[in-house]
């Protein structure tokens, strides 16, 4: 009865096991056909049957880069990377790992993962182009960048000048606003002046017309009565 166990056990492991290959190979197929969305669900079932299974951890890793989910790739390639000590196999890893860094344009974390596949294959002729690649658009992303900063510089010194010359242009409008607030007052102080002057004028000359008629009016002779003839 052990003995007839023991089979059981291990032909439900085969089966397992050709169950999780089946899975791997259905995904390759579709791999192959450019298929990467329906290539990545068959990889998922095989790690869902299998977790620890490296080449389908890779694989997804492949599938999903594909489909330019750099990061979501980085994730599963480091994951198949801690399940194998092979040399070969971790040098094709790390360049895979490089080149999900350069797909999402972080080429420094991309020259770095480079030099890890070629410290682990020195011969990989692939990882060394590639590597010098990266290194070139590194050098062109930071000048851009400096670029950028140059240009993020100015617009910010022309608007800090514009908002300078802004105010300036501000206050010699409130100064002229001021000084014609200023001369409206004065005009209209003179105006009222002029009108009080003029008022003064006026009765001053009635009053010096009065002060005439007075005058007139004593200069007149008393009119003497003349004595009768007898």
């Amino acid at each position: 009865m052990k003995y007839i166990a023991f089979i059981l056990v291990m032909l439900c492991s085969l089966l397992n096991a050709q169950s999780i290959r089946s899975l791997v190979n259905n995904g390759n197929e579709l791999y192959e056909k450019k298929q990467f969305s329906d290539a990545e669900a068959e990889y998922k079932k095989s790690l869902e049957k299998e977790k620890d299974l490296m080449e389908g951890t890779y694989n997804l890793g492949n599938a999903v880069h594909k489909q330019q989910r750099y990061e979501e790739a980085i994730q599963n390639y480091s994951q198949a990377l801690s399940k194998t000590t092979d040399k070969e196999t971790q040098s094709k890893i790390h360049y895979n790992i490089g080149n999900a860094y350069f797909g999402g344009k972080q080429y420094q974390e991309s020259i770095n993962s480079y030099k890890r596949a070629l410290k682990l294959n020195p011969n990989d002729e692939d990882a060394k182009y590639n590597l010098s690649y990266a290194a070139r658009m590194l050098k062109a992303q930071q000048q851009q960048q400096q670029q950028q900063q140059k240009n993020d510089k100015n617009k910010k010194q022309d608007k800090k000048d514009q908002q300078k010359q802004d105010q300036q242009q501000q206050q010699q409008q409130q100064k002229q606003d001021q000084q014609k607030q200023e001369q409206q007052q004065m005009a209209q102080q003179q105006k009222e002046l002029s009108k009080k002057e003029a008022e003064r004028i006026l009765e001053a000359l009635k009053n010096d017309e009065k002060n005439t008629q007075k005058k007139v009016r004593k200069k007149v002779p008393v009119r003497i009565n003349v004595e009768k003839d007898w």
